[in-house]
């Protein structure tokens, strides 16, 4: 089990809170990564559109490399099972933001937020298939 910080927890939130309604107030889009990725190479049309993104996919690349600055190391991350099994989530989980037309973070976060429907339905597919997931890790395979 990892251990609960409250405090990390709800200023990571608030941030994360406050950068989408910063990208929708100001530019009229949705902070949803799978779609800021995938359009971010080729240069969406229009061009225009290309800064802001490549801006946000290197703040996502940056905050953790000032967290190691501030702090001097970085946090200890472990993986109860090996990269194949990585790399079939991340594959599958690849297939679910196309098949769902978003990821969790333009579903879950900015999707919630403004009660879309369609966002509603996604996260309670997202979260069900999560808990199943580590279900059957945890009871099915023993991981």
């Amino acid at each position: 089990m990892t251990e609960f910080t409250p405090i990390s927890a709800l200023v990571g939130g608030a941030m994360i809170g406050a950068a989408a309604v910063l990208l929708l107030a100001l530019l009229g889009r949705i902070a949803g990564i799978s779609g800021i990725l995938a359009t971010l190479l080729p240069p969406p049309a229009p061009a225009a559109d290309w800064p802001w993104r490549v801006a946000f996919v290197a703040g996502l690349v940056a905050g953790p490399l000032m967290v190691m600055a501030v702090t001097g190391a970085a946090p200890a991350i472990w993986f109860p099972v090996g990269l194949p099994w990585i790399a079939l989530a991340g594959f599958l989980v690849g297939i679910g933001t196309v098949i769902g037309s978003g990821c969790t973070s333009g579903h879950g976060v900015c999707g919630i937020a403004r009660l879309a429907p369609r966002s509603l339905a996604a996260t309670g597919v997202f979260m069900a298939a999560a808990i199943a997931t580590v279900f059957f890790i945890r009871h099915g395979i023993g991981g």
